[in-house]
């Protein structure tokens, strides 16, 4: 999660200067071509007979759909807003357990997943003058990432985490090519910008390695209350870099999302 919260602090310095599409481009390839060099060292192929299972594919397709989304979101809002709604995505996960692999839950996990999805609302406030359509983006980021990290789950368990770390940088780069028409021009990296990505990509695979393999090896429920440290390094991040002053809606809204989703954890457990 630390890793996540640097790797989304510097693509959206990267944006500052570059397209969107441009730098999930570069970063897709990058990230893709040093998994794949790290799957062809350990003797794994490519086109593994996973790729054609419909988990894959249902996984691949979350993937483009958060990736896209989330970036456009870090871009044009703020990072404290995008990354607190965010932190709905594991009660987006259980609901989708319930709906889709027949997971059971109690009156008390809805409650906590009623007050979560209250708290992304309280965040977005619609309707109302605080309301900001882009923050509409990290929803739509949050909702890709949810159904990736089911997807994941069912994933074939013959696949390596490099395999799967190919596709889903190569997922990356198709979402940039989605997002061209919004600003289709193409920008020379200085130097300085170019150092951003790079580590941008170093950081990300360090950071989606480990998500993936906590995810495919480790219980959920142990797992899921880790990924609120990101809110805590975001907030840092956005107040230290970037000067951002998160309203008291927000940082209720935040605090709701995070308190709902812990105790649904530990209600699972």
């Amino acid at each position: 999660m630390g890793g996540f919260a640097l790797e989304d602090l510097l693509i959206k310095l990267a944006t500052i200067t570059v397209p969107v599409w441009q730098v999930l481009v570069v970063i897709g390839i990058g990230g893709g071509a040093v998994f794949a060099t790290l799957a062809w060292r350990a003797g794994e192929p490519m086109l593994h007979p996973g790729i054609r299972s419909r988990a894959l594919v249902v996984r691949t397709a979350f993937e483009v759909g958060g990736r896209l989304f989330f970036t456009l979101s870090l871009a044009y809002t703020t990072l404290s807003a995008t990354s607190a709604i965010l932190q709905a995505t594991p009660l987006v996960v259980v609901l989708g357990a319930v709906l889709f692999l027949g997971e059971r839950v109690g009156w008390r996990r809805w409650c906590a997943m009623g007050a979560g999805f209250a708290g992304v609302l309280l965040i977005l406030r619609p309707g109302l003058d605080g309301f900001d359509a882009t923050s509409l983006l990290a929803v739509g980021g949050m909702l890709g990432f949810a159904g990736r990290d089911l997807a994941t789950r069912a994933s074939p368990p013959t696949m390596s985490n490099r395999q799967l770390g190919v596709y889903g940088y190569i997922a990356l780069a198709v979402a940039g090519a989605l997002c061209i028409p919004i600003d289709p021009r193409v920008v020379l990296p200085t130097v300085q910008t170019m150092i951003v990505l790079v580590g941008a990509i170093a950081i990300g695979m360090g950071a989606y390695s480990a998500l993936t393999a906590a995810m495919r090896t480790g219980e959920v429920s142990v797992v899921t209350p880790f990924r609120y440290v990101r809110l805590l390094f975001a907030l840092l991040l956005g107040v230290l870099i970037f000067g951002e002053r998160p309203d008291a809606p927000t940082l209720l809204g935040g605090a709701i999302i995070v308190a709902s989703g812990v105790y649904a954890v530990l209600r699972a457990r």
